[in-house]
């Protein structure tokens, strides 16, 4: 089985968000099985220069992108036992940032897909699969079965196309595009790529592609109604039946608190009563009131609304009633920076806020916590409450998506559950449940530290989840 990953972006290169994590980890694992799988990405300034010194030339060359020429140049490097394909152009990737705005990034992409195809004949790999990752991909299942179908070299290629975020399509005007790529008429009707009077990328992959995944079970689930389906919702539920949700894993290499270099003290489950050397470590260095009994909640995550960022700034002042110190890392939006900054001046020594991709303060974070927080209000999957489930930190979440399926909610009754959970988009109900594990920290820390050592033992691999995309990998070449 020969698969080709197609995405924007990949840890250990270039990352913004949880699909740079994804990319990253499951080819590793994938290859376990016996399978040659490879990836290709662009060439990004912003790539580190160590990785650039290691990069390979192996050719270029010219595709057409509407009555331009543009130039391709195809580099590559070896990390970890796979190949990884890195498309080169100054005038698209030379950029001082990966993702932009407005209708230059319909090219920059259209361009990258383009370029994927094209390429495939001179690699000495002609994949069985190629595996799609979010809008900026979502146009090589499209002309694949539009423009290339008929071509020998291209006929037995299979698509898996994987929403990471069903909320950003990639939308840009018909005109554009098709002037671009040339895909005909046909190909912008309302059941292929048109989507009021746009033409969406995302759409493309979805209609596309002979296999589409999202990360969780429950976010496939969600997204076939409207209210988490972007206006897609239709669309997703007439793919029903090529239509699954395959749930994410962590890289448990690179978190393990038992070996990770960026902790003051390395911990076990069997040696849990280290873990307080890092939130003393942590307090010390962030200017934190020092103090074993006191209680800590972080919060790694993009600073937008949909990470539920609107709740925390409703009940802010309660949560700081409760006497738990707030460890917040994170960029995005400016309101939430500066509710973070406002706060960390309003209650110093209780709060610290961090607004940059810091990823040595976010193992710390992790590492350091009693409670990890994540309200969202959609949640494809997540993959912080993962980290903080592995690190015996207890995630408090809201019930959707990826959340849902990893963190269940403490019982008193029985005594199970790995965190605590809320489930209506409530500020409310989100004070409560922290309150209530605050509570829980201050009063039963025995109780506490059972469930903590608990979580640490869950299985957050992509050892179940990488057989699961094998066997629709199996499906796709079957059928």
């Amino acid at each position: 089985m020969k698969i080709l990953f197609a995405t924007s972006e990949c840890v250990p290169f270039i990352k913004t968000g949880g699909l740079a994590d994804v990319v990253g980890a499951l080819p590793k694992e994938l290859i376990k099985s016996g399978a040659d799988v490879r990836v290709i990405l662009p060439l990004y300034k912003t790539m580190d220069i160590e990785w650039r010194k290691q990069l390979k030339i192996l050719f270029n060359f010219d595709v057409n992108l509407g009555w331009r020429r543009q130039y391709v140049g195809i580099l590559s490097l070896q990390y970890c036992g796979i190949t990884f394909y890195f498309v080169d152009n100054e005038q698209y990737f030379g950029r001082d940032y990966i993702y932009g705005s407005g209708t230059d990034e319909g090219e920059r992409y259209a361009y990258f897909c383009r370029a994927v195809l094209e390429a495939l004949p001179k690699l000495d790999f002609i994949p069985d699969v190629i595996h799609c990752n979010d809008w900026q991909t979502g146009l090589i299942p499209a002309m694949l079965k539009v423009q290339y179908n008929k071509l020998e070299l291209y006929k037995g290629i299979k698509t898996v196309f994987t929403i990471h975020n069903l909320k950003f399509q990639g939308i840009f005007p018909i005109d554009f595009i098709e002037e671009l790529l040339g895909l005909g008429s046909l190909a912008y009707t309302s059941d292929s790529l048109e989507f009021y009077g746009m033409c969406s990328f995302m759409k493309g992959g979805i209609v596309f592609a002979d296999e589409v995944t999202t990360v969780s079970p429950t976010y496939a689930q969600e997204i076939q109604t409207a209210y988490y389906g972007e206006r897609l919702d239709g669309l997703l539920r007439s793919r029903a039946d090529n239509l699954c949700g395959i749930l994410n894993g962590i890289d448990t290499v690179e978190y393990d608190p038992a070996s990770d270099p960026m902790l003051k003290v390395n911990y076990t489950a069997e040696t849990f009563d280290r873990k307080v050397q890092n939130k003393l470590a942590l307090q010390k260095e962030l200017g934190l009131k020092q103090g074993a009994d006191i209680p800590m909640m972080g919060m790694v995550s993009r600073l937008s609304g949909q990470k539920g960022l609107d709740l925390v700034e409703c009940v802010f002042e309660g949560i700081m009633n409760t006497g738990v110190q707030f460890v917040v890392l994170g960029m995005g939006e400016s309101k939430y920076i500066d509710l973070f900054s406002w706060a960390q001046w309003r209650y110093g020594g209780q709060v610290s806020a961090c607004f940059q991709m810091n990823n040595p303060l976010a193992h710390k974070i992790y590492g350091a916590c009693d409670m990890f927080l994540m309200p969202s209000m959609f949640e494809p999957c997540g993959l912080s409450q993962l980290i903080s489930l592995r690190y015996g930190t207890l995630p408090i979440t809201r019930e959707t998506g990826g959340l849902r399926d990893t963190v269940l909610a403490y019982n008193p009754n029985t005594g199970d559950g790995n965190g605590f959970t809320f489930l209506n988009y409530n500020a409310h109900d989100m004070l409560y449940v922290i309150e209530h594990a605050v509570q829980m920290f201050k009063e039963d820390r025995e109780t506490f530290n059972k469930l903590a050592i608990r979580a640490m033992g869950g299985q957050y691999g992509w050892d179940s989840s990488a057989k699961e995309y094998m066997k629709l990998y199996e499906k796709i070449m079957k059928a």
